[in-house]
């Protein structure tokens, strides 16, 4: 029997970045519970199944407004809005982006701060205010922890021991941490108009990353493992509900343990 406060059949909801790994979660795991799917991805390939891709830049608002319009003309206004899309700088990322702060590239800088924030941002603006004018929606903002806490770079000493130079850089913290107040500045914007937004702020996911770093990660983790990609579907989920219907403005910490140190 399905619980009525988190039955999502029958309503829309968008999933930026829906092609990578997380967002084929949030998208397969929405549409497995009778959500409409669309997914916004720059990337190309196979979506989910039961969930429509679309093919666009999410830094370009005209492509967002021309996808949205499509989705209202086949479905309806969407009702849930994952803005999962996001650049980072991995564990072996090239020595350019990994270089001492004082040296990291504007261009860097600017590419991140684009998708994550001003990409989030239009989503927001575009999808959100659709939302609005139906007078009901939720959207959820993907933070990391890395956006409450600065990033713990003994973590990557493995590379500094094996002669190479390795930072983790600063954009990507820079951006994640600007998504937990545009989280608030648009919970309190739209309440009265029926939309929710919260952050869901998500601990390292396991993806296959080099040993030195797993091991150094988990040691620091009082769950002692990295979080499976599945496990962050349940906060979706919730957040997307009506399980959530007086949350708004929150921020939901998925991280086993990391941020309670």
């Amino acid at each position: 029997m399905t619980d009525p406060l988190f039955d999502l059949s029958g309503r829309v909801a968008v999933v930026t970045g829906g092609l990578g790994q997380l967002g084929r979660v949030y998208a397969a795991g929405l549409a497995e519970r009778g959500m409409r799917v669309a997914t916004f991805d720059i990337a190309s390939g196979d979506a989910p199944v039961g969930v429509r891709a679309y093919e666009i830049d999410i830094t370009n608002r005209v492509a967002i407004e021309q996808a949205l319009r499509g989705i209202e003309t086949e479905w309806e206004a969407p009702h849930v809005l994952v803005n999962n899309a996001g650049l980072d700088s991995p564990p072996d990322a090239p020595v350019e982006e990994v270089g001492p702060f004082e040296d990291y590239p504007e261009a860097s800088f600017d590419a991140v701060m684009d998708v994550n924030v001003k990409g989030t941002l239009l989503c927001c603006q575009v999808v959100g205010g659709a939302m609005a004018r139906e007078g009901r929606g939720s959207i959820v903002n993907v933070s990391s922890v890395y956006g409450l806490l600065s990033p713990v770079q003994d973590l990557y000493a493995f590379r500094r021991d094996r002669g190479e130079t390795f930072v983790k850089p600063v954009a990507y913290s820079v951006s994640k941490s600007a998504i937990l107040n545009l989280t608030r500045y648009l919970a309190t914007y739209w309440a009265r108009a029926g939309v929710r937004v919260n952050t869901l702020t998500l601990a390292g996911v396991w993806n296959d990353q080099p040993t030195e770093f797993l091991e150094a990660y988990t040691a620091r983790v009082p769950m002692g493992r990295m979080l499976e990609a599945s496990e962050a579907l349940g906060a979706v989920v919730f957040l997307a509900s009506d399980a959530s219907s007086y949350v708004t403005g929150a921020n939901v910490v998925v991280d086993g343990g990391w941020s309670a140190w």
